[in-house]
């Protein structure tokens, strides 16, 4: 059916009172919680970029809420041998600008991500050796190694036009490539404030429930809230704790909840001899970066009353974390030491380093990225104080953080890490695993850590297909990484969003915000 015979059955179908008009023009604005940083969909990989892309572009694979791998651009798929894997396409799809989709469209996009100077995905694309066509609708990736994530992987990458191979990331953002085939067209983007989004009737997944969505990018927390009670939003992300009781006496709105896999922690430098944000107390330079040493990092970690973090800051809308995964989930360790708060003894592993009277830290983080970010690193540097480290705390917006942590700027910094593929392998290669832009590790190591025993088994692990044989691995790197305390757990974040009536919808474990799965209810 051409697009012009499709509308013309939809506005049959609605003069003969089969689907309503009101229907139809529906339309919904969403508060996001925090701002995009690139409209092109392999740029840069953070939650608030792939969830807004996932509105425009398709992938391979659909990522569910659970974790859950189902057929997206692809049909089906099958092991060729340890390291081919065979993809049947989806027929009859077109790109928003009525081109149709085929293999080719699929190889240019996967090369483009692996092959992208910001190396934003490598993470997911460090295993992709080739891809090649085997006819207008089947595609063959090859892997470098045997690759049971290798579906995870490509649930993130996704399917550009191979018009736009060459594509500058400007012409993503100012709108000639943003051609997906996603439920939405790109209508407008202004960054910093929305993107407005327009139904693709013709997708192949059916068309989503609102004609028009507009994703207001609103990280101030009191703005969120605001909006929602003025009625010029329908759904926010991370409604703040002082919004709940509001929002719960408001006849017109709700409260929904879920929960995430999301890990927030802090990240230390553990690379450089001597690291910039830590000095003595009159501001001289230390000898020498006291983060290097175990003893301080678990004086740290030890310090912070994350019980009390997670009651008061967090307003019980998360969960203590001690390692990258909650028990129940694959390669969470029983060997993982649970650090209790206690300052006294912070104090004395402090004086045993080296350190008696402390030193001076600065630390870093974002406003209005994470859940309560800002409090949460406030609340954190007061506790410092306490055990002698003298702490200022300073945050800045999402778009000017974001870079400067993963590029390892900072010596103490916040950071976070959706666990989306419900396993360890996926933090660990991001945030542990050392830095190798050819192998595609530590993309986001902040901290330069850089352990071989860890990195050895992560190399065995995302190579063993046998699921028993790679538990075990993935259990190791776990307790090697909190053990030592390379990174201090702080907790796992909780989904609690603001609504109006008559909208419904089920938080992901990624906290992804999807338009296409929000639904009208009682109307």
């Amino acid at each position: 059916m051409t697009r012009r015979s499709f509308h013309a059955s939809v506005i049959a179908l609605i003069a003969a009172g089969a689907i309503p008009a009101s229907a139809q023009e529906a339309t919904l604005s969403i508060g996001m919680a925090a701002p995009i940083t690139s409209l092109d969909p392999h740029e840069d990989s953070n939650s608030p970029n792939n969830a807004t892309s996932r509105h425009i572009w398709d992938s391979l694979i659909n990522r569910g809420g659970s974790a859950e791998n189902k057929p997206q651009l692809a049909t089906e798929w099958e092991i060729v041998d340890d390291t081919h894997w065979r993809f049947k396409l989806r027929e009859d799809v077109t790109f928003h600008d009525g081109s149709s989709f085929d293999a080719e469209d699929v190889v240019v996009s996967l090369i483009r991500a692996r092959d992208k100077e910001s190396q934003a995905f490598a993470s997911y694309t460090r295993n992709i050796a080739n891809v090649t066509a085997e006819d207008d609708h089947t595609v063959v990736v090859e892997t470098t190694v045997p690759d049971p994530m290798i579906l995870n992987s490509l649930s993130r990458i996704r399917i550009i036009s191979s018009d736009f191979a060459d594509a500058p990331v400007s012409d993503f953002e100012n709108g000639p490539a943003a051609v997906g085939t996603g439920p939405f067209k790109l209508a407008s983007y202004t960054p910093g404030d929305r993107i407005e989004l327009e139904r693709n009737d013709e997708y192949f997944g059916g068309p989503a429930d609102w004609s028009r969505v507009t994703l207001r990018l609103v990280p101030d927390d009191g703005g969120r809230l605001a909006s929602l009670l003025a009625g010029d939003l329908d759904l926010i992300e991370n409604l703040p704790a002082e919004g709940v009781a509001r929002v719960e006496s408001n006849d017109d709105l709700k409260i929904i909840r879920g929960q995430s896999t999301r890990l927030v922690y802090l990240g230390m430098d553990v690379s450089r001899d001597q690291t910039p944000f830590a000095t003595a107390k009159d501001g001289s330079p230390l000898e020498s970066n006291p983060f290097k040493d175990e003893r301080v990092r678990k004086a740290l970690l030890m310090s912070m009353n994350r019980e009390a973090i997670v009651d008061r800051v967090m307003q019980k809308n998360g969960t203590v974390a001690h390692q990258y995964v909650a028990e129940g989930f694959f390669g969470h360790s029983d060997e993982v030491e649970k650090v209790g708060y206690d300052p006294e003894a912070a104090k004395a592993l402090l004086a045993e380093a080296g350190y008696p009277d402390g030193f001076a830290l600065t630390i870093h983080g974002p406003s209005g990225r994470y859940v309560n970010d800002s409090e949460v690193l406030q609340a954190a540097g007061q506790m410092f104080s306490r055990i002698g480290i003298d702490t200022k705390v300073e945050v800045m917006p999402w778009s000017v953080y974001s870079g400067k942590y993963a590029n390892g700027e900072y010596s103490l910094f916040l950071g976070s890490w959706g666990v989306n593929t419900g396993e360890v392998s996926n933090p660990a290669l991001a945030l542990v695993a050392a830095r190798n832009a050819e192998k595609g590790t530590g993309r986001y190591n902040g901290g330069g850590i850089d352990i071989p025993a860890v990195n050895e088994l992560l190399d065995k692990a995302t190579s063993t297909l046998d699921e028993e044989a790679r538990e075990p691995l993935l259990q190791d790197v776990s307790a090697h990484t909190f053990n030592d305390v390379w990174l201090l757990p702080m907790h796992y974040e909780n989904v609690v969003m603001g609504a109006r009536n008559g909208i419904e919808f089920k938080p992901r474990g990624d906290k992804y915000t999807l338009a296409y799965e929000v639904h009208k209810s009682g109307e």
